[in-house]
């Protein structure tokens, strides 16, 4: 026995939700087993306890379904006759139902040239016993483990009902039809698990390591970071890192969903699963390959499903009452009209169907496959489009409130913004006319204070510095002090020096009306600026821009083209926010705020208008992200931390994602309702023929288990959204 620990197991036979179900609650019913939970859409059982794997094993081989080696996904997303005829080969139930189909084919043929009675019903009644075998085994087993009644267990009892009311061949007809029909869905739904798959083969599975003694091919997985590698022209590069020598374009658009490749050179990122171009690339390894950026990915996707929306959850608790509802109600349409109103229970003369075979066809139709299919396989499908196209959307809940946003928050920096802020001009309270000796020491004095802090405007003034040459005129600060929303303080050279924005030096310390005219000046002009304290008095201030993305206006005018209100959220001065707002062409428009007072505007415009999104860079706007109805990070293939806390994420850090996902988000509910809409359509009608006694068997399996593959193949459709 192993010690507590968690343990994931491949399997292969689920065709559908109820089969994840019925695993995962034989599962924890054995000795020792903490916690089991099955995802259906990657196939893989979960599981934590101190028990063997050969335990839970056999469970699983008990409940009629096969435990795999690997946890390797399909790769493949196409369909063919080939690959369903392969798919019938590789289990067991449908290489049974073949040989019954076979004796079925020679029962009827020596039926039609009149040969001895006994032999072709002995062979009919063969042939139903060899294809039924697994079905009833099935049911029995899962009836005596999970004390519950299955779709195999109602499929073998209505095929002994056909039976006893002397309709062999219906009977036969009827098995044979379901298995094969079982095994269409099962094929299709492992083609929708192609998705992960290939996702899975985007990273090469060697790599060229470069050492001392020359060069080696290695398995990706005996990597570890600081290792250098080669990566050749035309190659998959396989795992995180920065370029050391060598220029190449690479296509990142397996991870970001670029379509134009990026130039890299010394010192650039490099993403495991992206293509190298036409150049040799030497690169430094900076993580593991569990944890690189396509792993993330891999695994976010895989646990997507988790997240369920309220409607595939409402749709669970539904088929719960469902089926044994169906059994009861079965039970009562056999029973009732003879007892009690003189009815046939048998079939009459005449073929007019009895309520006994009525019920038969209630029980056939019970199954609730194609309903509890209508909601997953379309989310992860769309969430798989999703990721080929760059943006990762973490679970069909999040999939599903997509498009019922009714406004959009954006940060500035970042978002609306590039992000990459310059320094536009500093200046002195003493200048004495352009870039003098003063402004520049106030130049450096902020860059001593910003060596410190990682915000975007820290760089900014560091590479200003760098360009004037004063980057090493005083030591890095002493004593740092960040605090979100306003600014930095330290020790500069023995003295106290401050860096903060244009209100907080209203708010605490004292400056000239002709200071502060200069300085509202800039920022009227679009700039944002920062004050120095320093020497016990206020020194000056830096003006810094930042331009709006160039896809920013475009973006918020295809927004508000659906109805979407859009917002602007910025700690910067009225001015610089009003000045980018109108570039941008936001409606609203809230500046001068921190951290918590973003929060605070999310829930008012949560009153406002109930469904709010919050879109900002994944770090510093986390609390106004989880206070939103969605958080949305731009830019997570370089922000391991924005994967982590958004419930979006647009991997590319171009805002053009946005509207194309929720493009997508719409598509795939309407494919969702689409789905719903002809599962309880057919399922209805079928229930209203059955009861009328128009509904043979044959016909009940074909629109039950027919349905569950039309709803499979028509979830498949977001894969193909432009």
């Amino acid at each position: 026995m192993s010690d507590l620990q968690q343990c994931q197991i491949q399997i292969k036979g689920m065709d559908c939700p109820d089969c994840a179900q019925k695993i995962e609650k034989g599962v924890k019913q054995l000795p020792g087993i903490s916690s089991a939970q099955v995802n259906f859409v990657s196939g893989v059982l979960t599981y934590e306890g101190n028990i063997s794997s050969e335990a839970v094993n056999r469970q699983i081989i008990n409940l009629g379904y096969e435990p795999l080696a690997s946890a390797a996904l399909p790769m493949s997303v196409s369909f063919s006759l080939k690959g369903f005829f392969e798919h019938l080969l590789q289990q067991n139930e449908t290489r049974l139902g073949l040989v019954g189909l076979a004796l079925f084919l020679v029962s009827l043929l020596l039926e039609a040239l009149n040969v001895y009675p006994p032999l072709y019903i002995g062979l009919q009644i063969t042939g139903l016993i060899v294809a039924g075998y697994p079905l009833i085994k099935d049911g029995l087993s899962n009836l005596w483990i999970n004390h519950d009644f299955n779709i195999n267990l109602l499929m073998a009892i209505a095929a002994v009902g056909a039976i006893i009311i002397g309709d062999i061949e219906e009977g036969v007809t009827l098995i044979l039809l379901f298995v094969l029909a079982e095994a269409l869905e099962g094929y299709t739904t492992e083609r929708a698990r192609g998705v992960l798959g290939e996702l899975s083969g985007l990273a090469p599975d060697r790599a060229i390591r470069l050492s001392e003694t020359g060069e080696a091919e290695v398995d990706v997985k005996n990597l570890v970071p600081g290792e250098r590698l080669l990566v050749k022209p035309g190659e998959r590069i396989p795992m995180d890192g920065f370029v050391l020598k060598g220029t190449s374009e690479v296509n990142q658009a397996p991870i970001t969903g670029e379509s134009i490749p990026v130039l890299k050179e010394k010192g650039d990122k490099l993403f495991a699963g992206t293509i190298n171009g036409s150049g040799a690339l030497e690169m430094q390894v900076t993580g593991s390959v569990a944890d690189n950026t396509l792993a993330r990915i891999i695994s976010l996707i895989t646990e997507a499903q988790s997240s369920r929306s309220a409607r595939e959850r409402m749709i669970d608790r539904f088929s719960r009452v469902y089926t044994p509802a169906m059994v009861v109600i079965a039970i009562l349409v056999a029973a009732v009209p003879p007892l009690f109103f003189g009815q046939s229970f048998f079939d009459l003369a005449d073929g007019t169907h009895g309520w006994f075979y009525r019920a038969l066809a209630l029980l056939v139709i019970s199954c609730p496959c194609a309903l509890v299919l209508s909601t997953p396989v379309a989310a992860i499908s769309a969430i798989a489009r999703a990721a080929r196209s760059g943006v990762l959307i973490k679970g069909g809940a999040f999939l599903e409130t997509l498009p019922t946003i009714k406004a959009f928050a954006f940060d500035k920096t970042g978002t609306l913004t590039r992000g990459e802020p310059v320094v536009a001009f500093s200046r002195a309270v003493d200048c004495t006319g352009g870039d003098c000796e003063h402004c520049q020491d106030v130049l450096a004095v902020a860059s001593s204070l910003e060596r410190r802090s990682t915000h975007p405007l820290a760089k900014a003034v560091i590479n200003a510095a760098e360009a004037n040459g004063v980057i090493n005129q005083y030591p890095p600060a002493e004593e740092v002090v960040v605090s979100a929303g306003r600014g930095i303080s330290g020790m500069v050279n023995g003295g106290e020096a401050v860096l903060a924005s244009h209100k907080h030096f209203d708010d605490h310390f004292e400056h000239s009306p002709e200071f502060c005219a200069l300085v509202s000046q800039a920022e009227a002009e679009g700039h944002t600026t920062i004050l120095l304290y320093n020497e016990s008095r206020v020194r000056g201030f830096i003006a810094v821009s930042d331009m709006p993305r160039f896809e920013s206006a475009g973006v918020v005018k295809e927004l508000k083209s659906m109805g979407k209100t859009t917002i602007m959220l910025t700690g910067d001065n009225a001015s610089t926010a009003q000045a980018i707002g109108q570039q941008t062409g936001v409606d609203l428009i809230k500046s001068s705020l921190l951290p918590e007072q973003k929060v605070e505007a999310i829930r008012n415009l949560s009153k406002t208008y109930g469904q709010v999104a919050m879109i900002g860079d994944g770090i510093n706007d986390t609390p106004a992200m989880s206070a939103a109805t969605l958080g949305i990070a731009i830019g997570g293939a370089s922000s391991a931390q924005a994967m982590e806390t958004a419930d979006v994420i647009l991997m590319a850090g171009n805002l053009k994602q946005l509207p194309y996902t929720m493009r997508l988000a719409a598509y795939a509910r309407k494919i969702i309702l689409q789905n719903l809409a002809l599962s309880l359509g057919v399922k209805a009608v079928f229930i209203f023929l059955a009861l009328l006694g128009f509904a043979p068997l044959w016909l009940a399996v074909l629109a039950d288990s027919g349905m569950a593959v039309v709803v499979v193949i028509n979830s498949l459709r977001p894969l193909r959204f432009n």
